[in-house]
């Protein structure tokens, strides 16, 4: 064989895109990928911490689902991370790449917090709760569309400025937790309104959490009803395909990015409400936890499909849950913890390819002949 034939042979395998997979058998690739996962976390806990792996296994159910109190948290955590998940995923699916859901969660709290602190107790609760919820809707669709409007009309980096504006309202939180502060300069505002809870979402079924799970829930349905069955739904489809063939069959581009950002920012708003008014009764800088950036993979995993997001939420809040319970079972720093929920986690995101992509290998003669 000359060089020149060696040179122009054929690659020993390439990768190829698949054209679609039944249903059952991507679900099968990623409860494998699961499995896998939990063979090679076994082998990690029996190397560096010498314990059994089944009694971490166990102690990360027990963290989760322990007792009916851990349940309920497990709820309303996924509940919260399903919420800003939904938030994100329009804009995603229309390919406007979101990562400010984090900043435009905590400026829905604020409103939140300034109606509660400001109208407490001067409105009828049931006025104030209203009030509170326009409010955020409106401060977490502000928030959202001022990056839409920008990338509407002069095409920025999305990317970058929704990002930006994270850091922008975490900064503005904090002036504000300081101005409001008891004490005085402590930094913390603490309970909001605890001896008169005015403007505290109330409390169903002696369950503190069940109107926000509720409430998502019924988000969750709205979405998935938005994206699949309306006519606004199948825009976001288009742009997010070609933004070509959405202009070429009369689509207004710019009027969907800007109304797809105000609906995502106005969820996060409503996210910002549920953790303020329905959870924590307070505002701090954290109050969004990260589930802004989070949000992310839950909605990519599930293929920007609102229901199959329930349960990509209920995977990360489980692993995070059972994580923090390892640590504190088995003394071990939250740095192990998080490197088994994240072997994990790399699992089934590494699945996603083999549900996409396939290998093909170089064919013989013979089977060429074929």
């Amino acid at each position: 064989m000359t060089k020149a034939e060696k040179s122009v042979r054929e690659p020993l395998f390439h990768i190829a895109k698949r054209n679609g997979l039944p249903f059952w058998k991507s679900w099968v690739i990623r409860v494998l990928s699961v499995i896998a996962a939990l063979l090679v976390c076994a082998v990690v806990i029996v190397l560096f911490t010498g314990d059994n792996p089944v009694s971490i296994y166990k102690t990360m159910i027990q963290g989760a689902i322990g007792t009916s109190r851990r349940v309920w948290g497990l709820l309303q955590s996924i509940a919260m991370l399903l919420c800003v998940s939904l938030a994100v995923t329009p804009a995603f699916k229309m390919r406007f790449w979101n990562i400010g859901a984090e900043g435009q969660v905590l400026i829905g709290g604020l409103a939140t917090t300034a109606c509660m602190i400001l109208l407490g107790n001067k409105v009828p609760n049931a006025l104030l709760l209203v009030i509170i919820l326009i409010a955020s809707i409106v401060a977490g669709a502000v928030w959202a569309v001022i990056p839409a409007v920008f990338k509407a009309i002069w095409d920025t980096n999305e990317t970058l400025f929704t990002l930006m504006m994270n850091y922008i309202a975490i900064q503005i939180v904090s002036y504000f937790v300081y101005i409001w502060s008891v004490p005085a300069g402590s930094g913390k505002i603490g309970v909001i309104n605890g001896a008169t809870e005015a403007g505290w979402l109330p409390v169903l079924g002696n369950q503190k959490y069940m109107l926000n799970i509720l409430v998502v829930g019924l988000l969750t349905v709205g979405v998935y009803v938005y994206l699949k069955h309306s006519k606004h739904g199948y825009e976001i489809a288009v742009v997010g395909e070609s933004v070509n063939t959405a202009k070429y069959i009369g689509i207004n581009v710019r009027k969907v990015i800007i109304r797809t950002m105000l609906l995502s920012g106005a969820l996060c708003g409503i996210a910002g409400l549920l953790l303020v008014a329905g959870t924590d009764h307070t505002l701090t800088r954290d109050t969004a936890a990260g589930r802004g950036f989070t949000a992310i993979m839950v909605s990519w995993l599930a293929k920007f499909n609102p229901l199959y997001m329930i349960l990509t939420s209920f995977l990360i809040v489980f692993l995070q849950k059972g994580a923090i319970e390892i640590s504190t079972v088995f003394g071990l720093n939250d740095s192990f913890s998080d490197i088994i929920t994240g072997i994990i986690i790399f699992f089934i995101i590494g699945s996603e390819f083999f549900i996409n992509y396939t290998v093909k290998f170089r064919q013989s003669k013979k089977e060429a002949a074929k």
